[in-house]
């Protein structure tokens, strides 16, 4: 029996229907909420959705059938320039050194680390392009790896924001808003779905970085929002204490927590008696995964007992806590534990200057672990069920920033078309989404929007973003605000 079901039949001994609803003006809502979270409780389904929706409680199933039980996205922080890793363009390198024209740019906006560059001469990418898979798709050179699974990925050339500058746009991706405050994506996934493993989070973030002095990364794109407590993120870091306060201080064993938490939980429902604050709940609820966790985690983040096999498969960094290709091991173990979002973020992609050098360095710390995640998920036959997400908040200008020299040239912020890439359940296999002009400046054939591509990932969950909906402060609220749509195409 589930904490929360043990914890919804210790309410009801305590408190009386009549007791119970005498004491709230929510009604059937209020007694949906002593459910907590349990979804399969026959009171919950009686009053559906809408009366979870009054008091928070997550819906706890799909809309309809998944395609993807979970989510891994690698969140490439600082953007990676699609210039020299996807998007082919020989238009630059014929007309290297001269002005971007003014007929494609059309008075666009930049930041303002260029607008007041007195000229734009277009960078072509120092790397070489060639053609891999069934469907001759152009890949650089600096992505080896990334090149022997095109066969079972989807590119998305044509995808645009209207962010222009760092901590929007990775808000904007990760919360659907580009200020901060509103729930994080795998919060949205955790309420609409809720958990499948009672001892994990549902949402996990691991954090990693490629080089260092790169754009920082804050809790807010984790964040539960308001949203209840218990679907923030829970960020898992390496070392002997991978979550912060989950181990007993000294002087406390299992025996003495447990009890502790028999004690709180006594406490804990005399307040709830008293203010009917779903949240109280949630907090215990807390609590007692925290307890469960200091089993399941140290299990879950060891990955010292990996065979050989797959650390030559992920790469030397592998052996290396905290790498991204470290993280891309924890990531296919928490999936195979049921965790539903697991979100990498890997810093180190921002490169206004010495980018022929820096973006090498990057793309090497991610090829190999990325190919060999989505190969070992195929492997253990659990790319069909899962989804993996590969791209960053925006693109790269095809201008240079600064000085320009064949061997060194910066790319500013791009946000008008750039390049992410999908592999796993439910996406097209072997396939180009999108289209950008000569210059990869501008999208001239199917333009994907952010909030488009968050409807078509809830959908791949069995999620209809349009009903994924929380009412706060007398507003109604979704991960899509009030956009999006899903991408149909792409969609096997």
């Amino acid at each position: 029996m589930s904490f929360y079901r043990e914890l919804e039949n210790h309410v009801h001994e305590q408190l009386s229907r009549r007791n119970f609803l005498s004491k709230t003006s929510l009604g059937l809502g209020a007694a949906a909420m002593a459910s907590l979270l349990s979804a399969d409780n026959s009171l919950a389904k009686k009053i559906g959705e809408k009366g979870a929706e009054a008091v928070g409680l997550p819906i706890g199933h799909p809309h309809f059938p998944p395609k993807a039980k979970r989510v891994i996205y690698l969140f490439q922080s600082g953007a990676p320039s699609q210039l020299e890793l996807f998007d082919y363009k020989p238009k630059l390198e014929e007309m290297w050194g001269k002005d971007l024209p003014e007929s494609v740019r059309k008075g666009q906006r930049l930041t303002g680390m260029t607008a007041g560059q007195s000229s734009f001469p277009l960078a072509a990418s120092k790397y070489k392009f060639q053609r891999y898979g069934d469907n001759d798709m152009m890949i650089s050179e600096l992505m080896p790896y990334t090149s022997g699974i095109v066969n079972d990925v989807t590119f998305i050339r044509s995808m645009f924001t209207e962010a222009i500058n760092h901590d929007p746009a990775v808000t904007f991706f990760q919360t659907g808003s580009q200020q901060g405050g509103r729930p994080s994506w795998g919060s949205w996934v955790s309420y609409g779905l809720g958990s499948d493993n009672q001892n994990m989070p549902s949402f996990v973030v691991l954090l990693s970085k490629g080089r260092g002095g790169d754009q920082p990364l804050y809790a807010k794109l984790w964040s539960n929002g308001f949203l209840p407590s218990i679907h923030q993120g829970v960020v898992f870091r390496s070392g002997p204490d991978p979550v912060f306060y989950l181990n007993n201080p000294e002087g406390i064993d299992r025996t003495s927590r447990r009890r502790m938490l028999n004690s709180l939980a006594k406490l804990q429902q005399g307040q709830f008696e008293k203010l009917l604050d779903p949240e109280i709940n949630y907090r215990m609820a807390q609590y007692e995964m925290a307890y469960r966790m200091q089993t399941a985690v140290p299990e879950t983040m060891d990955i010292s007992k990996e065979p050989d096999y797959i650390f030559d498969m992920y790469g030397e960094d592998s052996r290396k806590p905290g790498t991204f290709a470290a993280n891309c091991v924890l990531a296919r173990k928490l999936i195979e534990k049921d965790v539903k979002f697991v979100q990498l973020y890997h810093q180190g992609w921002d490169q206004h200057g010495n980018l022929p050098n820096d973006i090498k360095t990057m793309a090497k710390s991610v090829d190999q672990a990325s190919a060999a995640l989505i190969n070992d998920l195929k492997q253990r036959g659990l790319l069909d069920e899962t989804l993996v997400v590969w791209g960053g908040e925006f693109g790269r200008g095809a201008y240079s920033q600064g000085k320009l020299t064949r061997d060194n040239y910066g790319r500013d912020h791009h946000p008008r078309s750039f390049t992410i890439w999908m592999a796993g359940a439910g996406v097209k296999k072997g396939f180009v989404y999108g289209q950008t002009d000569d210059f990869g400046y501008n999208i001239i054939k199917d333009p994907v929007h952010v909030h488009d591509f968050q409807a078509t990932v809830m959908h791949l969950m069995g999620i209809d973003h349009e009903q994924l909906i929380f009412k706060h402060q007398g507003r109604r609220y979704r991960l899509t605000d009030v956009h999006g749509k899903v991408v149909k195409p792409l969609l096997a």
